[in-house]
């Protein structure tokens, strides 16, 4: 699943020929434009469904300041509530904390229980000794009541504590103890996904292969568990890859 590069904004035209190219490999998910209004927004979302597209990115951070992407009559709600029409699942990215837009997630949930939700990033809860960071991972955990809500297992890097991070062996062991295993046990393996934050993972130690091999070792010796989250999970909510015979 390639995510619209947030450098190429909303031209998607990179990651439709990528498609184009590869469409037994490759899907990708969409950049929403909140300066759209509901008839241009909705029309993009279904003319990139036809190239490739199976999701929809929401980042809350390119809205004008003091919107919201729940606002009542907004094109932002009713693309939310379209995606859940067409099966494309949105993702969120909470890249300044899960606690910023706790409550306009909660609103989004409560307009349209049919659309998936994926938070990136573990929901950007980070690791640390803060009383906020604790605060957003607890309401991480109370999403978990919303069966429509999934949580990405990603950009380890960017969530763990960056301290603990170098000492440790294995590397991420708190993250696996703190945010990992409470997440499988609020939410199921069914509705976590292994994600890496390419490119950017390959700049930290391990690089992709790290990532991805780190969060499968988290999965222990149950194949159920590593079917999910390894590669079931994201098939279940984006469709199938590869050719099946």
């Amino acid at each position: 699943l390639i995510v619209q590069p947030i450098n190429y904004k909303y031209d998607h035209n990179y990651v439709a020929d990528a498609i184009a190219a590869h469409p037994d490999r490759l899907k990708g998910m969409l950049l929403y434009d909140p300066s759209l209004d509901e008839k241009d927004a909705i029309g993009k979302l279904q003319d990139l469904l036809l190239k490739g597209f199976v999701g929809v990115r929401f980042n809350p951070y390119l809205w004008p300041e003091g919107n919201q992407m729940s606002a009542p009559n907004s094109a932002s709600l009713a693309v939310y509530k379209k995606c859940g029409e067409l099966k494309m699942p949105v993702g969120i990215m909470c890249f300044k904390g899960l606690s910023l837009h706790y409550t306009d997630i909660i609103e989004l949930l409560k307009a349209s229980p049919d659309t998936v939700m994926i938070l990136d990033h573990f929901g950007f809860t980070r690791m640390a000794d803060d009383e906020n960071d604790n605060e957003a991972f607890e309401q991480l955990l109370s999403l978990a009541q919303y069966p429509n809500v999934y949580v990405k297992i990603s950009a380890l890097f960017r969530i763990a504590d960056p301290d603990l991070a170098e000492i440790e062996s294995p590397r991420f062991e708190h993250l696996q103890h703190c945010r990992f295993e409470p997440l499988l046990a609020a939410f199921g393996c069914e509705r976590l996904m292994m994600g890496t934050d390419f490119p950017f993972v390959l700049n930290e130690s391990g690089g992709y292969a790290g990532a991805v091999s780190t969060v499968d070792s988290w999965c222990g010796k149950d194949e159920e568990v590593r079917g999910w989250i390894m590669g079931g999970t994201a098939e279940k909510v984006f469709g199938p890859w590869g050719l099946k015979k």
